[in-house]
Parts: structure tokens; C-alpha cells; sequence
């Protein structure tokens, strides 16, 4: 098997061995799977999923825009 040199800032290997935890994967396996754009990505929607289904579990509700405006004022 071929090996490559990928040469990432110290913050940058932190985050990397971070999400191959995340995943459950190794490192090697991480970068062989996904991009740096994916990975920021994905997690981004995971997070953002994870955070709304504790939202909702809390009985927490949005409220639209004009609920609002009509509680506190519209813009003038």
C-alpha cells in the first residue's frame, strides 16, 4: 500500500483526530473518506440536527416573524 505525506498546522491535526473520534474511524481512514469541506460540513449538519432535536425534546417552539413583529412592533 502507498503512503502520502499530508502536512496540516498543529490546530489543524488537533480537529482532524477530533472528528476521526467523532466518526469513530482512524485518522488515516478520515482523510482517505473525506475532504476538509465535507468534513466542516457534515458536522455542521449533525451538530445543527443533534441541537434541534434537544430543542424539541425541551418543548421548545419557534415563532414566526410575525408573531413577533406583532408582540414588539413592526420596522418603521
Amino acid at each position: 500500500m502507498a503512503m502520502i505525506t499530508v502536512r496540516v498546522s498543529d490546530a489543524e491535526k488537533e480537529w482532524l483526530n477530533y472528528m476521526a473520534d467523532f466518526y469513530g474511524i482512524s485518522l488515516s481512514d478520515l482523510l482517505k473518506t473525506y475532504s476538509m469541506e465535507q468534513l466542516e460540513d457534515e458536522y455542521d449538519r449533525q451538530t445543527a440536527e443533534i441541537a434541534y432535536k434537544h430543542w424539541l425534546e425541551n418543548g421548545k417552539q419557534t415563532v414566526s416573524m410575525d408573531e413577533i413583529l406583532s408582540e414588539f412592533g413592526g420596522l418603521e
